[in-house]
């Protein structure tokens, strides 16, 4: 896939796939540390930065990152996303620019509408000094050509909930009472100045101390690599990497809905309306920015990740639970220890690729066939794929869902929305399925192809599922053994 920031994925890839081979060889000392800084950037020119010395001061910062810690010693910070303050230093822009359609009229409504006294006449138009303007946008207002611009920074644009903001020196701060860790201004920065941390090393490390570290893949994880490559492949690989086995998250996906049906059977029946509580940004912008619908709305039940995750360390006590998939958030849900026995680690699509290149290790076609989950778990990554899983296991309990409604929000701007009518009691519908990335977790800021082409391969791969139901598979599974409510209780 080429995107727009190929470039700066090629180069924090690079340097994550390169700390993965020193982890494996026991070489992430300083002097290890030291070596790789020269061998990506040997100069005496610069490839990617102004200098070679900035280059080089950022590859450190994003070997920190990939070794799970914030990008230097003095950034103290459990927020998942991180700031490379040498990258954003390169961006800062005027919020407010005059462009060639100002005609320098003798009205002078952008000057007389400023009280900061920011504009003055130049040559062939007035001049915005930044270091007066407040930002107020009056002038923009008042200009009857429309000739100043209002440039809004990319990252601050890919935003859904208002968490950036600048220093002095407009270098971007992020604001971690607000930030909901989705992840979308990380892939909106032309600099590459926003990443994540990464838990390679962690994960390599609990495999080479001989513990079982068990891997869980994303129902997104589907035609993330196109259609020859099944999830009986990506658990070969995973084996070959070193991991004891690997199991969909969309039996998760059955037992979420399976246990979230019964609280919307309970809901409807009270009168009360709920949210879904898979995507743990849409749980985020839900806890800080709307707390009160936190505590009376949002579902009990855990997500599928954690589900696999108790699952998993209830049938294989002492087990290390890793959860690959295309969400920065979920390494956020991964920390939170208000949920008890959640996934140990969380990494990318594009993480896990550099671990597979660390170790020279391909995804294959494979013969073998493996499904855990019902085409309906698995169908937990796409928009509407939620509701429509809750929905079929009413149906399949003998449950009338024919007077549900139901709201499908995908996006930033529309769980927003959405969650503004909730709050002041004039949502029409029933229950919200919220997924912050549009399009759902196939849209996710780590996806590793276009959504036309994983949409693709994955109803070419799910085509092929058996047509299990979901209440039925579960069955199979103990699901007395561990609990599916975020405090841990058990029925």
């Amino acid at each position: 896939m080429i995107t727009a920031d190929a470039g700066i994925l090629k180069l924090k890839h690079k340097v994550i796939e390169e700390v993965a081979r020193l982890a494996w060889d026991d070489g992430l000392d300083e002097e290890g540390k030291e070596k790789l800084v020269y061998e990506i950037s040997p100069g005496p020119t610069a490839q990617y930065r102004c200098c070679v010395y900035k280059e080089r001061e950022l590859v450190k910062q994003r070997i920190n990152l990939a070794m799970g810690k914030c990008p230097t010693p003095q950034v103290e910070s459990n927020n998942i996303i991180q700031v490379l303050s040498p990258a954003c230093e390169e961006c800062p822009i005027a919020s407010y620019t005059v462009t060639d359609n100002c005609r320098l009229c003798m009205g002078k409504a952008c000057m007389n509408s400023c009280a900061f006294g920011a504009i003055s006449l130049g040559e062939n138009r007035t001049k915005i000094d930044p270091n007066k303007c407040k930002e107020c946008g009056k002038c923009a207002a008042a200009c009857p050509y429309g000739a100043i611009a209002h440039l809004v920074r990319p990252c601050k644009k890919a935003c859904p909930v208002g968490a950036i903001t600048y220093n002095e020196y407009g270098v971007c701060i992020i604001d971690e009472s607000k930030c909901i860790q989705c992840g979308h201004c990380i892939h909106s920065c032309p600099f590459g100045a926003i990443s994540s941390k990464s838990y390679l090393v962690d994960i390599i490390q609990e495999i080479k101390a001989g513990k079982e570290v068990i891997a869980m893949c994303a129902p997104a994880t589907e035609g993330q690599f196109g259609e020859e490559i099944t999830m009986a492949s990506i658990k070969n690989g995973l084996k070959e990497l070193g991991f004891a086995d690997m199991v969909e998250v969309g039996l998760g996906g059955d037992m979420t809905a399976a246990y979230e049906s019964a609280e919307w059977a309970e809901a409807k029946e009270e009168g009360r309306k709920m949210t879904t509580s898979c995507c743990p940004a849409f749980i985020n912008m839900l806890r800080k920015h709307f707390p009160q619908q936190y505590e009376e709305n949002v579902s009990s039940v855990i997500s599928p990740m954690c589900a696999i995750s108790r699952y998993l360390k209830a049938t294989h006590p002492g087990c290390v639970t890793v959860f690959i998939g295309p969400c920065i958030a979920k390494k956020g849900e991964a920390q939170d220890e208000t949920i008890p026995d959640n996934a140990d680690y969380v990494i990318t699509y594009g993480e896990f690729r550099a671990l597979l290149r660390s170790k020279g290790v391909e995804l294959k076609p494979v013969e073998d066939e493996y499904q855990e989950s019902s085409i309906w778990g698995k169908r937990f990554a796409s928009s509407g794929g939620v509701a429509n899983a809750v929905i079929e296991c009413m149906e399949e309990r003998g449950q009338d869902v024919s007077d549900i409604k139901l709201k499908r929000c995908a996006g930033g701007d529309e769980c927003r929305k959405a969650l503004l009518l909730l709050k002041v009691g004039k949502l029409p519908e029933d229950f919200i399925e919220g997924m912050i990335c549009p399009g759902g977790c196939v849209g996710g800021p780590s996806k590793h192809k276009t959504e036309q082409e994983i949409t693709k391969a994955r109803e070419a791969l799910l085509s092929k599922a058996d047509k299990r139901q979901v209440i039925a598979n579960l069955e199979n599974y103990p699901m007395d053994q561990f609990s599916m409510y975020r405090d841990g209780h058990m029925e």
